[in-house]
C-alpha cells in the first residue's frame, strides 16, 4: 500500500473537488494500479518522478512517485485543470537541499522562447533554476537589516538558503520587505529562517530551531535521501505524512495547510515529546500554537501503556469544548472519559472538575468545608449569586471606609487572600500578609472587612450556596486531606486566567513527579482574574519553561497592530518574570488593518453593514461563518445584530454555543477567545466601552492598573482572532487603548475608510 505525503497547498480547492480529491487519494493509498486512477508519467518533464492522476474528466492531480526498495511513496502536490496540471508537472521538481538535507518542491523557469513553442503546440525542455523573488524595495548595504546584525550571504547559504534568495535577503531594509521576500522563498523553511534572522535571532538559534545542525546523510539512493528529506523536522513545515484515511480527509477538507490546527512546528514537537522531572510550562503569544502543543502532548501521554489517567483542562467550558473537538480531529481513537480518576483522557473546564470532586465526595466534603469555611457543612450544591457581595456590604459594611465599599475589592480580597490561606477567623485575618493587594489596611479596617466576609459566608450558608472559588478551594482541601490524587498527568491550557483556588486544586489533582503538570499560558491574554505566581502554590517551573514566538494564525500586519495595544504596559508571567512582546512575529503577510472612525452609532452600523456586504461580494468570498464582528458586551452584541438586520445584513449572535455555518457571527470579545476568523471587525472600540468604566476599581491604584491590563489584553485577544483581514471601528471618541495602534493606520486614504474598503 503506497504512503501519501501531502505537500503544503498554495491554492484553494473548490468544495466540489475536495470530495473527489479525497476519493482519488483514498484509492491511491490502497492500490496505485487501479485503472481508474490513470497514474501517468510526463514525457520530457523536469523531474522523472512526477506523475499526474485523474481526479475527474476535467482535473488531474500532480504527484511525485518515490520508489524506495519495496515501498512506494506519493507526494501530493495539488490539483489543476487538465492542461494546467500537465504544464505544472512538466515544470516542477522534488529535490533535496544539498546543504540542509530538506526536501523542497521547486518550479523550473521556462524561457520565453519555449513558451512560444508551447503556444504553437511544440515543446522545449526547461532548464531548472532557483526561484526568483518578487521585486521588493532594495536597500543599500549600510541600511540592510541583516547587515546590521553582522550577517552576510555566506552565513545564509551556509544554512542552506539559495544564493539568489540570500543575495535578495541582504538587500532588504525593513520588516515589510522581509515579509515580502519570505513570502516568495524557495521553500517554507527558508522563509522562516529569514524571518527569524531579521528579528535578531542568531545563526545558532535558527540552526537549533529548525534542526539544521545535523550532518546531511548522503548515503543510499536518491530515493532514500528524498524520504529522509521529507522526514526532516523543518521539512514538515511543508509536508505532512498521512497515516490513515481519517487524517487524509481532514487535510483535504482544510486545504490551507498552514492553518491546519493540529500541525506541529519542529520546535513545538520538542515540547510534545520531552519528558520533564516536574511541572513544565510553555508560553507564547496568541496564535503561536500553545494549544496545539497541549493537545499533542495530552494525546501522547494518554496513549502510554496502562493507560494513565490524564486530565486536560482550561478556564471556561467553551474552551474545554473546543479542546474536545480538536482532540477528536487530532485522533478520533483517543479514549475520552467522563469521570474522575478513570483511565484515559478527560477534557473538562476547571470549574467542572472542581464540581466533580465535590459531587464524588458527597457528605465526606464536610471536613474540607470546616478547614476552608470554618463550618463542617455538606450543603454545597448551589452557586452564590453575583449580588451577594453588594448585599453583604449593605448589611454589614457600616464601618467600612468609603473606598472599600466595592464588590470588586471584596471579591478580589476573598479570592486572593482569604480562601488561599484558608482563613476562618478574624484573628487569622488580622495576621495574614496581604502583599500585592495595593490597599493597606489597619486593624480597624481589617475588622470592618472581616465583618462583611462573615456576613457573606453566613448568607451563603443560609441559602446553601458556594461561589466558584469556594468550590475549587474545597475540592483542593478534600483531595489534600488523605492525599487523594485522581490523575497521573494534568495539562492546562490558558493558565494565565486561573485563580489561586484553581492552582491549589490542580496541584492536588496529581502527585508531584515526572510529567505531573504541563501548563500553557500567555500573560498578554489574561482577561479574567488577577495575577498569580505559581511558586506560591507549590508549582515550580523555573528551568522547565519555554517560549513560542512564531504566530501561525494572523498576518504580521495584524499582529503588529495588536501588539501596539500592549506597548508600555507591564506584563508578568506565572513565574513573576517580565513578559516581552517584541519578539513575536508571523510568517504570513496581508493587508494593513483599517481604522474606521464614525460620527455616530448609526453611521458605524451603516459602515459595518457595507463592510460585511463587500466581504461577501469578493471574487473569492470567505465562508460566511468565518466573518466575525466582535464587541465589548452582550448588550452591544444584540444591538449590532438588530442594527445590521435593519440594514438587510443577516448575522448570528453567538453566546455559549459553537459557531455554525451559514452566516457571519457577532460575539463578545470574551466569547471570541480560542476562536479564529478570516475577517474580523472590532466594533465599538470607543472610550467608555473598552476600557469599560473603572468605577469598580477605584479602591487602589494597583487594582486599577491590573484592571487596565485586562482591558488591554481583551482588545489584544480580539484583534488576534483575525487570520487575514482586520478592521476597527468606533463612533465618537476612540478608545485610549488604541493610542499609536490606531494612529499608525489613520493616515490611509479617508475616502477608502468612509466606504469600508479593505
Amino acid at each position: 500500500m503506497p504512503t501519501i505525503v501531502m505537500a503544503k497547498q498554495e491554492r484553494t480547492v473548490e468544495p466540489v473537488l475536495k470530495k473527489k480529491a479525497f476519493a482519488f487519494l483514498e484509492k491511491l493509498s490502497s492500490d496505485d494500479s487501479l485503472p481508474g486512477l490513470h497514474i501517468e508519467p510526463i514525457v520530457n518533464s523536469a523531474d522523472p518522478r512526477v506523475r499526474t492522476g485523474r481526479v475527474d474528466d476535467g482535473y488531474r492531480a500532480v504527484l511525485f512517485k518515490i520508489v524506495n526498495k519495496d515501498a512506494v511513496t506519493y507526494v501530493f502536490h495539488g490539483i489543476w485543470a487538465h492542461d494546467d496540471a500537465i504544464r505544472e508537472a512538466e515544470r516542477t521538481t522534488l529535490r533535496v537541499n544539498p546543504v540542509s538535507g530538506i526536501a523542497e518542491i521547486r518550479r523550473v523557469e521556462v524561457p520565453a522562447a519555449a513558451e512560444a513553442v508551447e503556444a504553437t503546440g511544440g515543446f522545449s525542455a526547461p532548464a531548472e533554476t532557483s526561484s526568483t523573488p518578487s521585486p521588493i524595495a532594495k536597500a543599500s548595504m549600510q541600511d540592510s537589516l541583516l547587515t546590521a546584525y553582522g550577517l552576510g550571504v555566506a552565513d545564509l547559504t551556509g544554512l542552506g538558503l539559495d544564493e539568489d534568495f540570500a543575495q535578495g535577503a541582504m538587500e532588504v531594509a525593513d520588516e515589510e520587505a522581509v515579509l515580502a521576500l519570505a513570502g516568495d522563498a524557495p521553500a517554507d523553511w527558508q522563509g522562516l529562517a529569514l524571518i527569524d534572522l531579521s528579528t535578531g535571532m542568531s545563526l545558532e538559534e535558527v540552526t537549533e530551531r529548525l534542526s539544521l545542525g545535523q550532518e546531511v546523510d548522503t548515503t543510499g539512493s536518491e530515493e532514500e535521501q528524498l524520504i529522509r528529506g521529507l522526514q526532516h523536522p523543518a521539512g514538515q513545515l511543508s509536508f505532512a505524512w498521512i497515516e490513515d484515511n481519517e487524517e487524509l480527509r481532514r487535510v483535504i477538507e482544510d486545504t490551507d495547510f498552514a492553518a491546519w490546527r493540529i500541525f506541529l512546528h519542529p520546535l513545538q514537537k520538542k515540547y510534545v515529546d520531552r519528558d520533564y522531572r516536574g511541572p513544565a510550562k510553555v508560553t507564547g503569544g496568541a496564535g503561536t500554537g500553545k494549544t496545539v502543543v497541549v493537545l499533542h502532548r495530552a494525546r501522547r501521554l494518554a496513549l502510554q501503556p496502562g493507560p494513565p489517567r490524564v486530565l486536560l483542562t482550561t478556564f471556561t467550558r467553551n474552551l474545554a469544548d473546543a479542546l474536545r473537538r480538536d482532540m477528536r480531529v487530532l485522533d478520533p481513537d483517543v479514549e475520552i472519559t467522563g469521570g474522575m480518576g478513570e483511565r484515559g483522557l478527560r477534557i473538562a473546564g476547571i470549574d467542572q472538575v472542581a464540581h466533580s470532586v465535590l459531587k464524588d465526595a458527597g457528605r465526606d466534603i464536610a471536613p474540607a468545608a470546616e478547614a476552608v469555611l470554618g463550618v463542617a457543612t455538606a450543603d454545597v450544591t448551589r452557586r452564590t449569586g453575583p449580588e451577594a457581595w453588594s448585599e453583604a456590604i449593605s448589611a454589614a459594611g457600616a464601618d467600612l471606609p468609603e473606598k472599600l465599599r466595592s464588590p470588586a475589592f471584596f471579591a478580589a480580597e476573598y479570592t486572593m487572600i482569604v480562601l488561599p490561606r484558608r482563613i476562618t477567623s478574624a484573628e487569622k485575618y488580622f495576621r495574614v500578609p496581604r502583599r500585592g493587594r495595593g490597599v493597606a489596611l489597619n486593624r480597624g479596617q481589617r475588622a470592618a472587612v472581616w465583618a462583611v466576609i462573615e456576613r457573606y459566608r453566613a448568607s451563603a450558608r443560609a441559602h446553601g450556596t458556594l461561589d466558584f472559588a469556594e468550590v475549587a478551594t474545597l475540592a483542593a482541601a478534600h483531595l489534600d486531606l488523605p492525599k487523594r490524587r485522581p490523575f497521573d498527568h494534568v495539562l492546562v491550557d490558558e493558565g494565565q486566567d486561573l485563580t489561586p483556588a484553581h492552582w491549589q486544586l490542580l496541584r492536588a489533582l496529581v502527585s508531584p513527579g515526572p510529567n505531573d503538570l504541563f501548563i500553557a499560558e500567555d500573560s498578554h491574554q489574561r482577561i479574567y482574574g488577577q495575577k498569580v505566581t505559581l511558586s506560591h502554590f507549590g508549582i515550580e517551573t523555573r528551568g522547565r519553561s519555554r517560549r513560542l514566538t512564531l504566530n501561525y494564525r494572523t498576518t504580521q500586519q495584524n499582529l503588529r497592530w495588536a501588539m501596539g495595544i500592549l506597548d508600555g504596559a507591564d506584563y508578568r508571567d506565572l513565574e513573576d518574570e517580565a513578559e516581552q512582546h517584541d519578539e513575536y512575529r508571523s510568517a504570513r503577510s496581508g493587508p494593513v488593518p483599517r481604522v474606521l472612525p464614525c460620527d455616530s452609532l448609526s453611521g458605524e452600523l451603516d459602515q459595518a453593514a457595507e463592510l460585511v456586504r463587500s466581504w461577501s461580494s469578493e471574487e473569492e468570498p470567505p465562508a460566511p461563518e468565518t466573518v466575525a464582528i466582535l464587541v465589548r458586551d452582550r448588550f452591544q452584541r444584540d444591538r449590532v445584530v438588530a442594527g445590521l438586520a435593519e440594514r438587510g445584513v443577516e448575522v448570528r449572535a453567538v453566546d455559549a454555543e459553537s459557531v455554525k455555518s451559514g452566516a457571519p457571527v457577532v460575539m463578545t470579545m470574551h466569547r471570541a477567545k480560542g476562536t479564529e476568523f478570516a475577517r474580523v471587525l472590532l466594533f465599538g472600540v470607543r472610550e467608555g466601552s473598552i476600557p469599560s468604566s473603572m468605577k469598580e476599581y477605584d479602591t487602589s491604584a494597583a487594582d486599577w492598573d491590573d484592571a487596565m491590563l485586562r482591558e488591554r489584553s481583551l482588545l489584544y485577544v480580539a484583534a488576534t482572532r483575525a487570520r487575514d483581514v482586520l478592521a476597527v471601528s468606533w463612533s465618537g471618541e476612540r478608545s485610549s487603548l488604541l493610542q499609536d495602534s490606531a494612529q499608525q493606520y489613520s493616515d490611509v486614504d479617508r475616502s477608502e475608510q468612509s466606504h469600508g474598503v479593505l
